[in-house]
């Protein structure tokens, strides 16, 4: 049963849709990738304009979620990080450290099962993958596009299940 008299719900992604990863890259181009150095790093991205303005524009109106493929063990140093970017307090929803399900599985349940009790206003993610579920199910999806695709991160995502 939905809550309608909750706000509704805007998810958004992390990792190139809010963070900058490019800087970190350099992690997973190697064999075997550095899943270790990756995650390390990550308190190090810069925000993403376009992301930062979005967030802040639809917590107007909106409860603010976080949905990432990041696992668990990334917990302090995430919130740390949306905390010094001055985003808005919010449900962060990651990956159990041993899940390496694709993301299109892990967030679609995930959205799923928050859409069972609120409205979904928006899913905001760089994930292609993602995306297209998100939308056959009947999301709203905004496509992160401000930042370029990396062939490795997509292969994480996708073949992975790393991020």
């Amino acid at each position: 049963m939905t809550d309608r008299s909750a706000r509704p719900v805007a998810v958004f992604d992390l990792d190139n849709t809010l963070a900058d990863t490019s800087h970190r890259q350099r992690f997973l181009e190697r064999r075997p990738r550095d899943w270790d150095g990756f995650f390390a790093a990550a308190p190090d991205d810069p925000p993403i304009p376009e992301g930062v303005e979005l967030v802040l524009a639809n917590a107007e109106e909106c409860e603010i979620v976080y949905l990432t493929g990041r696992p668990e063990r990334c917990r302090r140093d995430t919130l740390d990080w949306l905390t010094a970017q001055g985003l808005p307090e919010g449900r962060v929803h990651m990956r159990r450290n041993d899940d390496r399900r694709p993301a299109r599985r892990t967030k679609l349940e995930i959205l799923s099962r928050l859409a069972r009790t609120r409205e979904i206003r928006v899913l905001v993610d760089d994930d292609e993958l993602v995306c297209e579920d998100a939308e056959r199910a009947g999301f709203t999806v905004v496509r992160a596009r401000w930042t370029a695709p990396s062939a490795a991160l997509e292969a994480a995502q996708e073949g992975e299940g790393r991020t």
